[in-house]
C-alpha cells in the first residue's frame, strides 16, 4: 500500500469520531478556525503526555485555533488521561485507524528490535478554509508546540 503524505494545500481528511466523553466530533464543526490535530500513539505514556501537556500549556498563546488529539485509543482511556493532566481539549478515539490512515500517519514502527503498525507521531495545522497549511510528521513530542507557535506566529 503507497503512503499518503498530505502536503500543504490539500484539503484535510475528514472525520467524525467520538471524543474522550463519547461525544462525537466532526472536523467541519471547526469551519472558520485553524485546527492543530495531532495523532499519537497512545494515552498515557511518557511521550504522548510530553506532547499533550506542552499543547496544553501553549493554549493560551494560539488564539482561537483548536487542538485535537486523535489516538486508536478507547473513549475510556482517553478521559482518565485528560482527567489526570488537565488537557482541556478533546481527545479522538480512531481504533480501527481509518482517520489515521486518510492523514497518512498509520505504518510500520520499530520498538526493541520488532516490527509493528502503528501511529507515526504527527501533526497538522488545518486553516479556517480546511486545508493544510502545515504538515510535521514524525515530529517529536517536546517540537509539537514550539512547531504550532512558530506556525501561527509566521502566518
Amino acid at each position: 500500500m503507497t503512503q499518503i503524505r498530505l502536503e500543504p494545500g490539500h484539503r484535510a481528511p475528514a472525520f467524525n469520531l467520538p471524543d474522550q466523553d463519547g461525544n462525537k466530533l466532526r472536523l467541519s464543526s471547526f469551519k472558520g478556525r485553524r485546527v492543530m490535530v495531532f495523532f499519537y500513539p497512545k494515552a498515557n505514556t511518557g511521550g504522548c503526555t510530553t506532547q499533550a501537556c506542552g499543547l496544553r500549556d501553549i493554549a493560551d498563546q494560539i488564539g482561537d485555533t483548536q487542538i485535537l488529539g486523535i489516538s486508536p485509543d478507547a473513549p475510556s482511556a482517553q478521559a482518565k488521561w485528560d482527567t489526570k493532566h488537565g488537557l482541556g481539549f478533546p481527545l479522538l478515539s480512531d481504533p480501527d485507524h481509518a482517520v489515521a490512515d486518510k492523514y497518512g500517519v498509520w505504518g510500520p514502527k520499530k520498538l526493541y528490535g520488532k516490527e509493528y503498525e502503528g501511529i507515526i507521531r504527527s501533526a497538522f495545522l488545518i486553516g479556517s478554509n480546511g486545508k493544510i497549511e502545515h504538515a510535521w510528521y514524525k515530529i517529536s513530542p517536546k517540537a509539537t508546540p514550539e512547531a504550532l507557535l512558530a506556525a501561527l506566529e509566521a502566518a
